[in-house]
């Protein structure tokens, strides 16, 4: 590939990852882009996980050999297997040197000659691979994983030019990656309480409709607990906001405690003292024992009066829930019932039999594109 060729392909190798909408888009972009540059027939993206000691791959693209996944459940391999990650990185780059691309073939080392990797010849060996080039990536000026990239046996095998393209590649995809985990961190600060660190009322609003579309079309049970912290303005108006806010936290923790024990549950504040856990797939039974226990936990919290816990499941009789709309004003009235009556445990929508004072609250209230949902049922209850 000459020079114009090699330009076109770094410029259609960054297009690609600049086009990708999530991580894993971004990463096999990357492979793709960095396979096809290089002429290769299969190509890999790993990271390096310092704190477990392991390269993990993240995408495999190409010409995949048996057991090769494209997107990786666990294919992870201790370092020590391939010392060249530390060893080469560190001890070359760090004395001076430039974290250049090596090669590899099924016979030994080649341009570059990090050293023998036995453990990547036999790979290139037991894969039916001629030769591999692998290329550091260092991201934020530190090693954060590598780039491989490979040839089918009976091919000619990569050289020095082939290498240094290689290190080329490498930085295109550091500087795509860089911009893919700024936008992955913007994403996920948008739909993040700051003061809790749990999903905010955003997070909630577009995974309460995918359950509900979910359900409608598979029948698949959609519970939704909506919580009210009690007390939360006495503490502000006698300690502070800022133990106010301790209190938010330590009730955050709780939350996020009991959601657990559902498996796949999300746990957000929607605002102020208002809580929820939106939980897709668990019985009814199961939620509301986590509510329960939620009911329970935030009693004996040192600051605050508790908590008011509604609860509203599609598995309940509570009628057709055809709108995530519908399933919120539910547990909005089944919280504010359990808030009146100053309840210790969770009020469950649709469990006093046909006239249940929940259902019919909430049914009766306006359910226009402008009507106002929360708060509506204050002095509405006995």
């Amino acid at each position: 590939m000459g020079e114009d060729g090699r330009l076109t392909a770094v410029v259609a190798l960054a297009q690609g990852m600049a086009a990708a909408h999530t991580p894993r888009e971004s990463w096999r972009a990357a492979a793709l882009g960095a396979c096809r540059a290089l002429g290769g027939s299969f190509a890999a993206l790993s990271v390096w996980e310092r704190e477990l000691g392991r390269l993990r791959v993240l995408v495999n693209v190409g010409n995949r050999a048996q057991g090769e996944e494209e997107f990786p459940g666990d294919e992870t391999y201790p370092v020590h297997q391939f010392p060249e990650i530390t060893e080469f990185l560190h001890e070359r780059w760090v004395a001076g040197g430039e974290p250049n691309a090596w090669v590899e073939t099924a016979e030994g080392p080649a341009a570059g000659q990090p050293g023998y990797c036995h453990q990547r010849v036999a790979a290139l060996r037991r894969r039916g691979r001629g030769c591999c080039v692998v290329a550091p990536i260092v991201l934020n000026g530190r090693a954060w994983g590598e780039l491989y990239v490979a040839r089918s046996a009976g091919v000619p095998v990569f050289d020095r030019g082939d290498a240094d393209f290689a290190t080329v590649l490498a930085s295109v995809v550091a500087a795509g990656l860089a911009q893919s985990e700024r936008l992955e961190e913007a994403r996920r600060l948008a739909f993040t309480d700051a003061l809790t660190g749990l999903a905010n009322r955003r997070a909630v609003d577009v995974r309460l409709e995918e359950a509900i579309e979910r359900h409608r079309d598979q029948g698949v049970v959609v519970s939704l607990v909506v919580c009210d912290l009690n007390g939360l303005k006495h503490v502000n108006d006698t300690r502070g906001h800022a133990v106010g806010d301790r209190l938010l936290e330590r009730f955050g923790s709780v939350l996020s405690l009991c959601g657990a024990m559902l498996p796949g549950a999300l746990a957000a504040r929607l605002g102020g003292d208002e809580f929820c856990l939106l939980v897709v797939g668990s019985p009814a039974d199961d939620v509301v024992k986590a509510a329960d226990e939620l009911c329970r936990r935030a009693a004996e919290l040192e600051l605050g009066e508790g908590v008011a816990c509604g609860v509203a499941s599609t598995e309940d009789p509570i009628g057709p829930v055809r709108s995530a709309r519908r399933l919120f004003r539910l547990a909005d009235a089944a919280q504010y019932q359990a808030k009146a009556v100053r309840a210790d445990r969770p009020v469950v929508a649709g469990r006093e039999g046909e006239d249940d004072p929940v259902v019919r609250l909430a049914d009766a209230e306006p359910s226009g594109e402008g009507a106002v949902e929360r708060r509506r049922f204050r002095g509405r209850l006995p």
